[in-house]
């Protein structure tokens, strides 16, 4: 799969490889030449069987669960395998922190944050698939990269399609930054439907196979908000010059415009492993097995601008954006508490960008000046959130 040049394999760990970007990162792996690569760490939250599973195909050296009390059936599963297991906090930051040249960061939401710090402190490759790392504490992950000499690659299949269309030119010929959204499930939806939509309604994504969060996220369009600060924090532009467009056929990815009015567009068929495998093999190309696009046969594709009334989550992430300091932080720690709460039918779908917009409001633009106070402020939200969702229920 790759040029077959490389004197010895690559080290790899899989930070989230249970989850839906990890499964993908191990279906490449597990499809690469013998002796390409090897794993050294599997990190996975609390699916112990499925865990062990992927470590004795891959033949991991280590696997970690973050839920403690999963121990115990990850330890009976890999009995005689003579692989490595170990959980909690601890043990997830010892395993981020292993020296290894290639790092998949795909632990979901915030809890993401600190592995992916880890993981930027041996300065080898990080392919980056948790966006809310950036959006709650971009100047500290990019400061962490900087100071290790690490490399952070966007997985997002829109960052990722915007880095490949960027051309290394002078940042000041980048007109506008334009990043597509498939509209999620509710995309042409009526308010009324919105409304009494279930969690079963919104993680059905129309193209992609996503978690759940995730799926919420890309229903209530947030997916886009934290896709727009993220962008802002790891491209050479300013807010103003990052577009969303919806494009239901989620072909074009993410297209950058140019000075003199070249328009560049990244696509792909809606499947991961296609900006997986660029980051993973980075700086060339790897030889990947999947469907192919095929543009004759889509036949058209289609664009249209936000409906910032149905989908006010856009709205509020640029205005975050817009005030800095911790508003991002307090946008993401509301929406993962609202979703969370939403998916365990306790708040109403449109109720999730209310709670978000009314834990804002609570809570300001406070200063984070170092990680405790991303930490500290993280916790504060999603209790300011918790506590507006339960005024919501009782009304």
């Amino acid at each position: 799969m790759m040029d077959g040049t490389s004197a010895s394999p690559r080290r790899v760990t899989i930070l989230g490889s249970t989850g839906s970007i990890g499964t993908s990162t191990m279906a490449l792996l597990e499809a690469a030449a013998p002796g390409e690569f090897v794993v050294e760490a599997l990190v996975a939250g609390r699916d112990a069987k499925g865990l062990a599973a992927q470590a004795r195909r891959i033949g991991a050296r280590l696997a970690v669960v973050a839920d403690p009390a999963a121990y115990a059936a990850l330890k009976a599963e890999l009995a005689g395998s003579g692989i490595e297991c170990a959980a909690g906090e601890a043990a997830v930051l010892e395993a981020s922190a292993r020296p290894v040249e290639w790092t998949m960061a795909a632990i979901v939401g915030a809890a993401g944050l600190k592995p992916t710090l880890a993981a930027l402190s041996h300065g080898g490759t990080v392919a980056l698939a948790n966006k809310e790392s950036l959006v709650c504490a971009g100047p500290i992950v990019l400061e962490a990269a900087k100071r290790h000499g690490a490399l952070l690659l966007p997985v997002d299949s829109e960052h990722n399609a915007i880095f490949q269309a960027l051309d290394g030119s002078d940042p000041s010929l980048i007109e506008k930054i334009i990043i597509t959204a498939s509209g999620g499930p509710f995309r042409t939806a009526d308010i009324s439907v919105m409304r009494s939509a279930t969690p079963e309604m919104a993680v059905k994504h129309p193209m992609w196979s996503m978690g759940a969060k995730i799926s919420v996220d890309s229903a209530t369009m947030m997916n886009k908000g934290l896709e727009v600060i993220e962008a802002e924090r790891l491209f050479p532009v300013h807010e103003s010059q990052l577009e969303v467009l919806v494009h239901p056929q989620s072909t074009v990815h993410g297209m950058v415009q140019y000075a003199d009015g070249s328009l560049l567009a990244q696509l792909g068929a809606p499947d991961m492993r296609t900006p997986i495998s660029h980051a993973l093999g980075w700086p060339k190309r790897m030889a990947v097995a999947m469907p192919r696009l095929d543009l004759a046969k889509l036949g058209s594709l289609t664009f249209e601008a936000p409906d910032l009334v149905r989908f006010p989550a856009l709205r509020l992430a640029r205005e975050a954006l817009r005030a800095g300091r911790g508003a991002p932080c307090i946008l993401n720690a509301a929406n993962e508490a609202a979703v969370a709460l939403f998916l365990g039918r306790k708040l109403g779908f449109l109720d999730i960008a209310t709670v978000v917009e009314e834990t804002l409001q609570r809570l300001g633009e406070p200063a984070v000046d170092g990680l405790d106070d991303v930490i500290a402020l993280d916790a504060e939200a999603r209790a300011v959130a918790q506590r507006l969702a339960g005024l919501r229920a009782l009304a």
